[in-house]
């Protein structure tokens, strides 16, 4: 078992390698005056934390060093060699040799003899990034330094140092080819987008943990594994003979349910496969499927029928459960597993579903870790403390009110998935009123259900309504009728990203707040303005060529969002931060937004149908977009919002999922900023 855990994280591993792209370096090139004929070049690397750059002296069939080429010219000439800082020396298990690197805040310094009083060096730096489980593919930098008469140090601007080639990536699976004008590489500090990256990788991965440890903690609460706490934890205290051995065998009881689940979750992406969990965020088959597969956990869990395996695997798992040691009670954990499953099933499928959802190579066995983790702490605890099973509640109907709660749960969480579909396709069944309509009903049955005023076949009979039952259903009934004044068009801002945009609302009687679209200050003609609708009425557009003319004759910078039906954190950014009264006014007049859908399943028209680099045949407006994404900016995932000139280049580094309010306002202004730079 354990080979197999190790041999599938390391399938998964280079696959997450081989799919993304990230710019974890920026570049600042400046001149040091030494005398009036003597200078000194200095080129300085800040590396985000984790990766690092190479050495100028790799060996033979390493990975490429950073070199600098400096072009020849009457006005300086080269003195001595390229001083490097002191390198870290390291075994690097990508190339498999003991060779240097350079990782942080590095400098690089070249001495020149000058021949007049003041020159520009120019030149093409050549590096390449890796961390512990990636290389990003090498990539060559053209450069100019100005060294002037006053002795002061030059700096070239920003536009002058842009990639000459974006060379094969080291990944065979992604290589990419971009035009010299379409991509450029910041020569400062505040550049570089490693810092997003890192932070919305930061946010998925707690995101999808948090939503296993809750799945685990109310599978602990649920009549299939509850029940048989006492009965575990009295094993490990008789069999063991002492307090130290019992705990010793719960502790390593916790481990196997930690390895079996977090070992499902690696195996559903093995089985997926990487590019299929990729797609399965913005898919609409897999997004239906989901929803069909959660009505079945719902009815389950509401009493209708019960998901069981197979009974000869339970047998033959407990069977080899009785052979004691750590394969005993490994497979004591496994026997769990397998008769919990009827009860655990369904949120396992919720949580399976809802990380796949998220695109994430590792989110499935991640989920699945939060949702063990919190499933073997109180074997645990109570092995080490077995006075604390006295205070438990002892096993009565409230376990199956539990259950049948997660039910209503999951049944209001699939249309979810089905709301994702209908955007896709444009069915126009599942609007913002009738999806509202849906969610009102089934939180409000809950609400009756948990006040004992709705009973199912599998309820017991309810004498006296306890408090922590008045009070839930308090707070559901109270959801529900917060979720009434949306049928009128209120934002719902607290689940307006569950929700489909407020655009598909009929019956709308806010139509005169901002988030609303205005006819009369829209610009008229618009690519596919009948299908996309932009939030709090700005005036977008969703054609990625007809915004930038709209930008070069407004002379303004664009924004463009890449954005989906399904992308949730998307909903979050407009609902918390574009409606943000500062960031609206900066949206309306200081930028163009251009909304581009990778998700959408609209038809091209025949003479815009091709087929990509990757062969992949492109028939669809989400996929035309997605794959300009991908080719342009190395990246697939939304929302990713990128601040670019009149001519397409980017201005400054872009930016992903953060809800900060005045970091989106710092990364406006600092675009609007170096736009005017451009301009002048």
């Amino acid at each position: 078992m354990k080979k197999l855990i190790f041999l599938l994280m390391c399938f998964v591993l280079i696959n997450n390698a081989f799919s993304q792209i990230e710019t974890p370096v920026s570049w600042r090139f400046s001149s040091e005056k030494i005398s009036t004929t003597n200078a000194t070049l200095v080129i300085t690397a800040k590396v985000a934390p984790g990766w690092h750059i190479y050495s100028t002296n790799i060996p033979e069939g390493g990975p490429i060093p950073t070199s600098f080429k400096f072009n020849k010219s009457a006005d300086y000439s080269l003195v001595g060699k390229l001083i490097e800082a002191k390198p870290e020396s390291a075994f690097d298990k990508n190339f498999g040799m003991q060779i240097s690197w350079h990782s942080g805040l590095v400098e690089f310094k070249q001495k020149i003899k000058l021949n007049s009083s003041a020159t520009t060096v120019t030149g093409v730096l050549e590096f390449m990034v890796c961390n512990d489980q990636k290389c990003l593919p090498p990539e060559e930098i053209e450069f100019k330094i100005a060294v002037n008469s006053m002795g002061e140090s030059g700096v070239i601007s920003d536009e002058t140092a842009k990639p000459v080639s974006n060379l094969s990536a080291i990944q065979p699976s992604r290589s990419v080819d971009l035009a010299d004008d379409q991509k450029t590489i910041s020569t400062d500090f505040g550049r570089s987008a490693s810092k997003d990256s890192g932070s919305q990788s930061k946010w998925w991965f707690l995101e999808i943990f948090i939503a296993g440890f809750i799945g685990g903690l109310a599978a602990f609460f649920m009549p299939c594994i509850y029940p048989m706490i006492p009965l575990t934890i009295s094993y490990f205290t008789k069999k063991s003979g002492s307090r130290t051995k019992a705990i010793q065998s719960a502790l390593i009881y916790g481990l196997s349910i930690i390895s079996i689940y977090v070992g499902l979750g690696l195996l559903v992406t093995f089985l997926f496969g990487a590019s299929a969990l990729n797609e399965a965020a913005s898919s609409a088959t897999f997004n239906l499927l989901f929803f069909i597969m959660l009505v079945v956990f719902a009815i389950s869990f509401l009493g209708a029928f019960e998901i069981t395996l197979p009974s000869s695997l339970v047998n033959k798992a407990d069977e080899k459960s009785n052979v004691g040691g750590f394969i005993g009670l490994f497979f004591m954990a496994f026997t769990l597993a397998l008769v919990s499953f009827s009860c655990t099933g369904p949120i396992i499928g919720y949580l399976l579903v809802d990380s796949v959802s998220k695109g994430t190579y590792l989110g499935p066995a991640i989920g699945m870790f939060g949702f063990s983790f919190a499933l073997a702490i109180p074997f645990t605890l109570f092995a080490a403390f077995p006075s604390w099973l006295k205070r438990l509640p002892s096993s009565g109907g409230w376990l199956n009110t539990v259950k049948v709660s997660l039910g209503f749960l999951e049944l209001a969480l699939a249309f979810k998935f089905l709301s994702n579909v209908d955007l896709a396709y444009h069915w126009n069944i599942l609007d913002r009123d009738i999806f509202l309509v849906i969610w009102i009903i089934i939180f409000g049955m809950l609400g009756i259900y948990l006040l004992g005023k709705l009973t199912l076949s599998t309820d017991s009979a309810i004498q006296t309504l306890s408090l922590p039952r008045l009070f839930v259903s308090m707070l559901v009934l109270g959801f529900t009728i917060y979720m009434i004044p949306g049928l009128w068009g209120a934002p719902l801002k607290g689940i307006s990203a569950w929700l489909p945009p407020q655009s598909t609302q009929e019956f709308d009687l806010f139509s005169n707040n901002s988030s609303s679209i205005s006819k009369s200050t829209e610009t008229p003609g618009k690519k596919y303005n009948t299908l996309f609708h932009a939030p709090n009425g700005i005036d977008a557009f969703f054609d990625y060529d007809q915004g930038m003319e709209q930008a070069k004759k407004l002379n303004k910078p664009a924004l463009i969002d890449f954005t989906g039906w399904s992308c949730t954190n998307c909903r979050k950014m407009e609902a918390s931060v574009w409606a943000d009264p500062e960031v609206l006014k900066r949206l309306k007049e200081d930028f163009v937004l251009i909304s581009l859908y990778v998700d959408d399943k609209t038809e091209l028209a025949e003479n815009e149908k091709y087929t990509a680099k990757s062969g992949k045949k492109i028939k669809y407006i989400g996929q035309k977009w997605s794959d300009f994404q991908a080719v342009r900016f190395n990246t697939n995932s939304q929302p990713f919002y990128v601040i670019v000139d009149t001519v397409g280049r980017e201005l400054i580094a872009p930016q992903a999922f953060n809800l900060d309010v005045n970091n989106y306002i710092e990364f406006l202004e600092s675009g609007k900023t170096a736009f005017s730079k451009t301009t002048l």
